[in-house]
């Protein structure tokens, strides 16, 4: 199943009557500002439940939320990691991205290529859905594949990069996700939690059975983002003070490229010894206590 937002629906549907003539694009861009959070995971439950007296649980948000997953793709050099941490005013990324579980995953799942950039303080994001199969042929294979005229320019550029970049698979990414929307005049507000942030550096395909992965980010830790087309509200910002919350440049992928050591650990990097566990206290019985994560902070398949 794929997770589409409400403005990615209605997009699709503005696109269906606009041209009768052709297929139907499957291809979504949208334009945002996001801000980014690192919180314990029981502050952000606090920080759900407030938010959701102002917000809606957005419909493709189950309770306990969804898994994300995305393969990124990279130069053998890492030219996207570095952009990143350079801090270049436009820089790009290409990933295939699976919404929901991995199991079962076949050549016929829905997935989506996306080309995510940041332009300024903008992050924008283009993104095609397609068969799993279809996607990597395209990605891995340099294949050209059917497309509708409308989808043309995306293709052409996502051909583009994995050639002239000699691109490749270079991390896997997953975590599961809880979303919020907002409502009346917060329309473009998005509010997502994401909690066991891990990674692999190999096994690249999502349909493998028993991949290790590994927490890239502290297990008791989740990533809060806050989304907006324009301005953020002040009702939000004024939460965010009232709960001391401190902006964070965090990249799961730099994470990912980090933790596995493809690449020197740079002044953005998460590290256990950087955000310690709950310290158990006598009101908290050992049987509730936080599990305390391993040296190695191993993870399996979920």
């Amino acid at each position: 199943m794929v997770f589409l937002s409400k403005a990615a629906a209605a997009q699709e549907r503005d696109e269906e009557s606009e041209d009768p003539l052709h297929v139907a694009s499957r291809l979504h861009a949208f334009n945002r500002f996001e801000l980014k959070y690192l919180v314990p995971v029981d502050q952000a439950a606090e920080i759900r439940d407030e938010l959701a007296e102002r917000m809606d649980r957005d419909l493709h948000s189950p309770v306990g939320g969804y898994g994300v997953w995305s393969l990124y793709y990279d130069t053998p050099q890492l030219r996207f990691y570095w952009e990143k941490i350079e801090g270049l005013k436009f820089r790009r990324k290409l990933r295939i991205r699976h919404y929901g579980d991995l199991d079962g995953v076949t050549d016929e799942a829905p997935v989506c290529v996306e080309i995510k950039q940041r332009v300024n303080r903008v992050t924008q994001k283009r993104r095609i859905t397609l068969p799993y199969g279809v996607a990597r042929r395209l990605c891995d294979g340099r294949e050209m594949v059917e497309h509708s005229p409308r989808e043309s320019a995306f293709i052409q550029e996502v051909l583009d990069l994995v050639v002239r970049l000699d691109l490749k698979p270079t991390a896997i990414t997953g975590y599961q996700r809880e979303a919020l929307v907002g409502r009346n005049a917060d329309t473009g507000l998005r509010v997502t939690f994401d909690r066991r942030i891990r990674g692999r550096d190999r096994d690249f395909h999502f349909g493998i059975r028993t991949p290790e992965n590994r927490f890239t980010i502290p297990p008791h830790m989740s990533v809060m983002e806050i989304k907006v087309n324009e301005r953020t509200p002040h009702w939000i910002t004024d939460l965010a003070a009232r709960r001391n919350l401190n902006l964070v440049r965090i990249s799961k992928y730099v994470q990912s490229v980090e933790a596995f050591g493809l690449a020197p650990r740079s002044v953005f990097h998460v590290n256990e010894a950087d955000c310690p566990p709950p310290t158990p206290t006598e009101e908290q019985p050992l049987e509730q206590r936080p599990a305390q994560p391993d040296a190695s902070l191993k993870a399996g398949a979920l």
